[in-house]
């Protein structure tokens, strides 16, 4: 299990903590392609390793995440 103090995580270790902490998932594949063509968390380069602050991570759910709603007709609306 990965140490829940660390600030940023690596690539490989997103999908756990995406599921784990907002039950949100993400597959390691989307999320490189997203580091390529955008749409994903913001990330900071150590070298050539990507990697993911817990914040951007938190941030980035937030934004995918609908408001709550009761029934489908609400979301389109």
């Amino acid at each position: 299990m990965m140490n829940d103090e660390k600030p940023r995580l690596r690539r490989s270790e997103v999908p756990e903590y995406m599921l784990r902490k907002h039950g949100i998932p993400v597959a390691l594949a989307t999320l490189a392609k997203m580091a390529t063509v955008g749409g994903g968390p913001a990330m900071q380069h150590a070298g050539r390793i990507p990697l993911y602050h817990v914040n951007d991570l938190d941030a980035w759910a937030a934004e995918r995440l609908s408001k709550p709603v009761r029934s489908t007709s609400e979301r389109a609306a």
